[in-house]
This record gives structure tokens, sequence and C-alpha cells, in this order.
């Protein structure tokens, strides 16, 4: 089932979610859900508050950044064809490497990519749709999208990473966000409508 995904200015994404209880009888539902959510909305990455959950859980298909035949290989890149993955209850143990500029969106707020300093790598520990353990190191692109989708978990948005002054600079285009004022080709909420909507 496909959910509507919150927008910016929703309370729920700016709170510190709480661990899940391994015998959830609705988990595995609501991972086929936000799964089918995120590829509607061209998505590769999905956290639990962006559909109102306030929980630890993101999901991830990286392979949306992956290079097209016939284009240079970019080595932030590799593996991220197969980067399929479920996080329950992750904890970022460690973030080292360089740190590097990407430009970043969010499905809670469309429309609007900015340059986001992250480090290269990672090291985190988590467990996946069957609750098996794992403690796994991560860099490139897929340690961003990590990071990315670990903040959302923590109440953080990729705009919280911003300057001051270009976050003033996007406070009307947020606004408009929250109001509901913005084309999408997605279902979202809107925390000032409270209402669903596919504009």
């Amino acid at each position: 089932m496909i959910l509507p995904i919150v927008a910016y200015g929703d309370p729920v994404l700016k709170k510190e979610t709480e661990e899940l209880a391994e015998n959830d009888p609705n988990l595995k539902t609501l991972i086929a859900d936000m799964f089918e959510t995120m590829y509607k909305a061209k998505g590769v990455g999905l956290a639990a508050p962006q559909i109102g959950k306030s929980i630890r859980l993101f999901i991830i298909d990286g392979s949306p950044f992956a290079n097209e035949e016939g284009e240079e290989l970019d080595p932030k890149a590799i593996g991220i064809e197969d980067f399929k993955k479920v996080f329950i209850n992750p904890i970022i143990e460690e973030e080292s490497g360089e740190k590097w500029a990407f430009q970043e969106g969010c499905l809670s707020i469309p429309k609007i990519r900015e340059n986001v300093i992250r480090h290269e790598k990672l090291l985190i520990s988590y467990y996946d749709e069957n609750w098996k353990f794992h403690e796994e190191h991560y860099d490139g692109y897929a340690a961003r999208i990590i990071q990315h989708e670990y903040d959302h978990i923590e109440g953080v948005l990729f705009t919280d990473h911003l300057p001051p002054l270009k976050r003033k600079m996007l406070t009307k285009r947020l606004q408009n966000i929250t109001s509901g004022n913005i084309e999408i080709d997605y279902k979202m909420r809107f925390p000032e409508t409270k209402k669903s909507k596919l504009l």
C-alpha cells in the first residue's frame, strides 16, 4: 500500500524516534508498504518518520545511484547497484574519512536540493527485517544515504546541515511545502492542511 509522505513542518520529522520491538506483528507489512511508497516517489531511501511513524526504522535501495552502462564508473558508487537493505534500531558507531559535499534532496522536502557535507565512511550496527544483527562498514554513496536516513530517525533534516544564510534563503520555499503549495507527483501529507493530497 502506498502511504502519504509527511511534508516539511510536521512535528514528527523533528522527533527522536523509539526502538522497535522484535515481536511487532505489523513490521513485515510496514516494510513492504515503505518500499512501495519509496519506489512510487522515486526515492533511494525512506525513514519511518516520513510516513508519520516515530520509530527507528529506515529502508534503502541505492540502485538509482548506479552508473548507467557506458558511463565512467564513479568510485563512490561501487556496489550501490545491489544496495537494498532494511535498517531496524540502527546505531552509527563511527564516522570517519574525508568529508565531502554532495547535492541531497528529500522526499519530505520536494524540489529542493542543496550541498550537504558528510563523512566518507561509517560503521553501523543494526537488525535486518529478519532480526539478524549486523555490524558493517560503508563508504561513498552508500554511507551518505545511510547518514541521510539515519538523521531522520534522530529528528534531523538535511536542511539542518546548511549554513544559516542558506536556510534563511530557503524559508519561503519551505513554507510553501508546509502549506501544500507545491506540485508533486506522489502522495503527501501537509501539516498546515492536515490532509493528504496528490497534486
